[in-house]
């Protein structure tokens, strides 16, 4: 026999309440706060994610990059650009190709679609970028009629030709 133990001996054992099917008040309470805890996390994320689940991010994606870049645009620059504007479905709704006349504004002024103002900063002479603008960033639920309905998600190919910079005074 164990030392300390004798036959017929009654002996206590702390053993936690699920382990046998029993739960003190204290533990069941403890219990009950967690699952309250974890219950109040599980909405709150869900709450959060269905109240984003209509807005996307700007997708910003490079399409030629540029061996040297002495400046980066930046707010305030005036940028000339090529651009082709498409609705997802591949409908092009605007371009400044076939005139061969660039589109030239302000950046970071409202000048053009907030889309714009955020995916271009910090572009390179002769980069060009794939915009992939959600419809909060461009023309909202109104559109533009005809060519870009409510709540369209846009999609831009876009250079930038020049940057002239305002000298800070």
């Amino acid at each position: 026999m164990a030392r300390g133990v004798h036959a017929g001996a009654v002996s206590a054992v702390a053993v936690p309440g699920d382990a046998v099917g029993l739960e003190l008040p204290r533990e069941r309470e403890m219990r009950l706060s967690w699952v309250l805890t974890v219950l109040s996390i599980c909405l709150s994320a869900l709450v959060t994610a269905t109240g984003t689940e209509g807005k996307r991010k700007l997708q910003i994606g490079v399409k030629k990059r540029v061996d040297h870049c002495p400046i980066k645009s930046r707010k305030g620059d005036v940028l000339h650009m090529h651009y082709t504007g498409k609705l997802e479905d591949g409908t092009e709704f605007d371009s400044s190709l076939p005139q061969n006349q660039p589109f030239v504004f302000s950046l970071g002024t409202g000048q053009v679609i907030k889309g714009w103002d955020q995916g271009l900063l910090g572009m390179c002479e002769g980069e060009k970028r794939k915009l992939v603008i959600p419809s909060e960033l461009g023309y909202g639920e109104r559109g533009a009629p005809p060519k870009i309905p409510g709540g369209a998600t846009l999609v831009f190919e876009v250079e930038l030709l020049k940057i002239e910079r305002r000298s800070e005074l």
